[in-house]
């Protein structure tokens, strides 16, 4: 079948539209820092939620329109890579310190430090994400903490604790799901994770004062996350030390 004409162009822009979509975070990280030294905190996890459903679906587009194929000579793992540090642990560490959640002074300048170091270390590992598509070590979801740290009004030395114990699973080789890739209960995993981002949109129309039966559905959804990680990362050990013996 002879080509149409102009298909070929249209691929490549439909390529180049989902590296655009993908770019489109660092815009929303910008409006986040903007937001929080506003004081618009709430605004500032409206526009993070926003840039967490970029992320989780780009991936999916690019794939479905074989962008590398088609743009080889553009690196979108790179674009992404710089577009998710910008909005999963710069912008969210910015809105911690702007919003008062950290502790005053130098102590809390340093502990907003210390995740953005851990970051700039994972995020530069070639083997961060595991071939069967794992994160390898704490995956810097600095949004996540920012947004519960702000709809449940945690106390400064709390939030610390939690930035900086999630700082040290950073170099802990423990294989996270990677929801939209990891096969194992990835269909459960998506569904969950949609239900999870919704229960957030909602505690967000109810700041200050959140549905507790909503905190606690959301809480579940992080329970699972780390439950199945932990229990498909001793799985993995197991297989792998199986196959040493044998």
């Amino acid at each position: 079948m002879a080509p149409v004409p102009g298909r070929s162009g249209l691929l490549r822009a439909g390529a180049g539209a989902v590296h655009l979509y993908t770019a489109s975070g660092s815009v929303l990280a910008l409006l986040i820092v903007l937001a929080a030294v506003e004081g618009n905190a709430v605004g500032a996890l409206w526009l993070g939620l926003l840039a967490l459903v970029i992320d989780g679906t780009d991936g999916m587009l690019a794939r479905r329109m074989r962008v590398r194929e088609r743009l080889p000579w553009f690196d979108g793992a790179r674009l992404d890579d710089i577009v998710d540090y910008l909005t999963y642990a710069f912008a969210p560490v910015v809105l911690l310190l702007s919003d008062d959640r950290l502790p005053a002074g130098a102590l809390g300048t340093v502990v907003a430090a210390v995740p953005l170091l851990a970051s700039s270390y994972q995020f530069c590992r070639v083997d961060a994400k595991t071939d069967d598509h794992f994160f390898l070590g704490f995956p810097s979801y600095w949004n996540v903490v920012a947004f519960y740290a702000i709809v449940l009004d945690l106390p400064a030395a709390v939030t610390a604790t939690v930035l900086v114990v999630c700082s040290v699973l950073v170099f802990v080789p423990v294989g996270y799901l990677y929801p939209s890739r990891t096969l194992t209960l990835r269909r459960t995993s998506l569904v969950l994770t949609a239900v999870w981002v919704g229960t957030c949109a909602l505690l967000l129309t109810q700041v200050p004062d959140p549905n507790p039966v909503v905190v606690a559905v959301s809480l579940g959804y992080l329970a699972y996350y780390v439950g199945v990680s932990l229990l498909l990362t001793l799985r993995r050990r197991r297989a792998l030390l199986r196959t040493a013996a044998g």
